[in-house]
């Protein structure tokens, strides 16, 4: 399948306007997805802004991930106050919610607000920490199913928007998102909806055809407010394509948490209390080390990227490395049922963000703690399922003979 870019008669915030108020002309409900960094931050500022020209209501929904910067729940706060007069709703989540640890092996999921355990901060006062307040939340369910719930709970069965603020252009995966002709979209020309799950709410990128200059050149002629740590964060040489304010212990957020230790002290010991390989990775994850194998993956020379890949599954807890035997067990299944009886050790563009099939590929999922092993196009498994399915990858690996137990 061929994907193509057309160009448009417009630049590109004429096209975020003209796509912010058909949302608002034609959608009952409209829910601005928040997190504190530069995209959704202009996204709010937009549709906010938009909204007040129209004197139309929004809601926003801001997930707080417990371990975050001061001054990124101070921005939050002042965003919320700004836009105080066209915010109908404003749903601040601080309930359990579990995603990536990838920082350890022996913890490699971790869940914000767990009860009984010493949080690294208190959630503000009218935060949502009620389990009771969504009919839909299950404990512990993870990000994704969380975020795919609230839609169809926010439309209540009324055509709906949720704003997200992601761009074609910060990685391959997301420029599949928005230009996969698979997805069902609202109409043929606006390539930037999906339907939600339930139907009735529909996902809108208003800014996916946006540069990371464009994000900074708006903030800069408009003068409206962004988050300050990425003053910080500039100060500190990080470099533009890795700034990122969102989950702390993500792949590739991780890069940045050694900005804990520099700036917030205090807040970097309670995380290091709380989730297991916190302290190695403010070491051993910057943007430059190859420790997580995020840029460029090594082997030792006496071994092929096979080899190497089970030494690393037996370096392992046995639980973790029982996961990912399932997990590269399917995998390597698939291609077999589609004609490759043996993926190549090496191809070229392996490690990149397509997902070309390699043994190499393998190691580099790995080494980078991919627990939900997306970079080999599988999606988070549910919590409450999750032993059954344990229990029949045991089973089909054996059927398969594909690493099993004796392997």
């Amino acid at each position: 399948m061929s994907i193509y870019k057309y160009p448009l008669q417009c630049n590109v915030l004429e096209a975020a306007i003209e796509r912010v108020d058909w949302a608002l002309d034609n959608l009952a409900k409209v829910c601005v997805s928040f997190s504190g960094g530069k995209d959704s931050t202009i996204m709010l500022h937009l549709v906010a802004q938009q909204a007040r020209k129209k004197q139309r209501k929004i809601s926003v929904l801001f997930i707080d991930w417990e371990a975050q910067f001061s001054c990124t729940i101070t921005h939050i706060e002042r965003m919320r106050a700004q836009y105080r007069d066209v915010i109908e709703q404003f749903y601040w989540v601080a309930l359990p919610l579990t995603t990536q640890n990838s920082l350890s092996q022996f913890q490699p999921e971790w869940q914000c607000w767990e009860p009984g355990t010493d949080w690294v901060r208190q959630p503000p006062a009218d935060a949502i920490t009620d389990p009771k307040y969504f009919d839909f939340y299950q404990q512990g369910m993870t990000f994704e199913a969380f975020v795919r719930a609230f839609s169809d709970w926010f439309a209540q069965k009324r055509p709906a928007a949720v704003m997200i603020g992601i761009r074609a252009d910060e990685s391959y995966n997301r420029f599949l998102s928005i230009a996969s002709a698979r997805k069902q979209r609202f109409a043929d020309d606006k390539p930037w909806t999906t339907i939600a799950p339930g139907g009735h709410a529909w996902y809108l990128y208003p800014i996916y055809d946006w540069k990371t200059a464009d994000i900074w050149t708006w903030f800069a002629k408009t003068g409206c407010c962004y988050n300050p740590l990425y003053n910080l964060m500039h100060q500190a040489g990080v470099p533009l394509r890795y700034m990122r304010i969102c989950e702390p212990f993500g792949p590739e957020q991780r890069q940045g948490l050694w900005l804990y230790h520099v700036l917030e002290p205090e807040r970097w010991a309670a995380m290091c209390e709380r989730v297991s390989g916190v302290r190695s990775g403010g070491i051993y994850a910057g943007h430059d080390n190859h420790f997580y194998g995020h840029r460029k993956i090594l082997k030792p020379d006496h071994l092929c990227w096979q080899e190497y890949a089970m030494l690393l599954l037996a370096s392992m807890p046995e639980t973790t490395a029982e996961h990912y035997r399932n997990k590269i067990a399917v995998y390597l299944h698939w291609y077999k049922k589609h004609g490759s009886e043996n993926i190549p050790d090496t191809q070229t563009g392996d490690i990149g963000s397509k997902d070309i099939p390699s043994w190499r590929r393998i190691c580099k999922v790995l080494l980078n703690n991919d627990y939900w092993c997306r970079a080999l196009s599988f999606s988070p498994n549910k919590p409450k399922h999750y032993q059954r399915y344990s229990e029949r990858m045991k089973n089909k690996r054996q059927e398969w003979g594909i690493l099993c137990n004796n392997d």
